[in-house]
């Protein structure tokens, strides 16, 4: 069985693909590329999934057996804790083992470079280049650190959070951990605060409660949203699997999508903070509300393939203020050039502190700015002749869609077809799950269902 690594790492089902032998291949893979590019220190981090830690252990072990010198996170780690260490901790890789957000039955191999982000195509590039030429185990194992990542992880998120704004002010706050490596973290980020976190889901279970540990689908986080209205909360913030992706509940115990998110987290960000100077950069299946914040703010926006790796290579090109994408993961890039969901879901809630005003009177004064967007994403099986279809499309993107002309097609990633009202579908296959992605923006719920509907039809013709 083939191994490859897809927008974020490889990842496989354990004792299926994912098993020991294949993780010692893909390791010593990379440690080949290391020795190349004359690394020392590695630090490996792991998630609450089934058999990480031990999965963890044979990595750390395996490299220091090729003489580096390998650190391993004490306990469990979300992966922003992993990045953190990597840039500012002196490490040149970090290694998570996890599967983010996929479902309990999976495991991976995260890869992260010295600057504290996900590894760039051309770097994953050599790791599978140097897979064809591992044919035998290693054989040698080393001596491994324990070492707290997860403490200096929260220090720096602590850092750039306003305080004494939380030392002020009394804020309800549910937080969801969805079984995942970032149990605990809300709590901890704000000690001596009056912020009072009411967690659930915060105990081990490798399966999920055999559900999937995605927080940017409303259908995952029902019992967070029913939470938020029993506690009568400020806000209901959930984390996946690994940590790097967040969703918001609002008062009202209603799901906020990750577009508008998003949306709300560059506007504090430029307003609340004062942050300026860089791009920003989002990926193809990102919504248009950032755009109009960018054109009323007059910075530069770039867009990507689905993929935090690609926001990554921009940022090693240019200055880069803003990332993020439709998946829940947002970043401050000069901060730390990674996924951050703890940071990121402390401040929607500083933003609402600040502007003293509820999550869902942000949403409407963002709309009233900005234009009203409404969003959905469907998830569906794919086949080889769905896929013959896709490719079809990008070579002859229609010119008219329901009535609607379309202004712009980009194929970037998948085909995204944008009218001429801002609205836009895109259709791509996932590359971290089995499964063909459809995306809908529009100004109107009606509109997303007509364009969602047209969408799967045209691929499933």
């Amino acid at each position: 069985m083939a191994i490859r690594f897809g927008t974020d790492g490889w990842r496989g089902v354990i004792a299926d693909d994912f098993t020991f032998e294949n993780l010692e291949k893909v390791t010593l893979a990379h440690a080949e590329v290391l020795k190349e590019d004359g690394a020392k220190r590695i630090v490996v981090g792991y998630d609450m999934r089934f058999l990480s830690p031990e999965f963890g252990k044979f990595v750390a072990e395996l490299l220091s057996g090729w003489g580096f010198e390998v650190s391993i996170s004490e306990t469990f780690s979300p992966t922003p804790a992993v990045s953190y260490a990597t840039k500012y901790l002196g490490f040149d890789n970090g290694i998570v083992i996890t599967a983010s957000h996929n479902y309990g039955k999976y495991n991976g191999y995260k890869v992260k470079e010295d600057f504290g982000g996900a590894a760039r195509t051309v770097y994953v590039k050599r790791i599978e280049e140097k897979l064809k030429e591992v044919d035998k185990k290693s054989g040698s194992k080393g001596e491994i650190n324990l070492l707290d990542i997860n403490t200096p992880y929260i220090e720096g998120v602590r850092s750039q959070l306003n305080l004494s704004l939380f030392k002020e002010k009394e804020v309800k706050i549910v937080h969801d951990a969805m079984f995942g490596a970032q149990q605990g973290f809300v709590s901890k980020t704000l000690e001596g605060t009056k912020a009072t976190v009411t967690q659930i889901h915060s105990y081990r279970d490798p399966l999920f409660d055999n559900k999937h540990p995605e927080p940017i689908v409303e259908k995952n986080v029902k019992e967070l949203m029913e939470k938020v209205r029993a506690t009568q909360s400020d806000i209901g913030i959930a984390h996946d699997g690994d940590g790097d992706r967040v969703g918001i509940v609002d008062e009202k115990g209603d799901f906020v999508n990750s577009q508008i998110v998003y949306a709300l987290i560059l506007l504090h960000i430029l307003r609340n903070k004062g942050l300026k100077g860089g791009c920003v950069v989002k990926t193809v299946s990102t919504g248009y509300l950032v755009d109009r914040i960018c054109k009323t703010f007059g910075i530069e926006l770039i867009e990507t393939p689905v993929g935090f790796k690609n926001i990554t290579e921009v940022m090693l090109e240019k200055k880069v203020l803003f990332g993020g994408e439709e998946s829940g993961g947002y970043a401050l890039i000069d901060y730390l050039p990674e996924r951050d969901g703890l940071l990121m879901g402390l401040y929607v809630v500083e933003k609402m502190i600040v502007e003293d005003i509820t999550v869902s009177e942000m949403v409407e004064a963002l709309f009233e700015e900005f234009g009203s967007a409404y969003y959905r994403r469907t998830d569906l099986p794919v086949s080889d002749k769905e896929r013959e279809v896709l490719k079809g499309l990008m070579v002859s993107p229609p010119e008219e869609i329901e009535g609607r002309k379309v202004k712009k097609s980009l194929t970037i990633d998948g085909l995204k077809l944008i009218f001429e009202d801002d609205s836009w579908i895109l259709f791509r296959p996932s590359g971290t799950e089995p499964v063909f992605r459809t995306y809908a923006e529009a100004s109107s719920l009606e509109e997303v269902e007509k364009l969602i509907n047209f969408a799967v039809k045209l691929i499933k013709r």
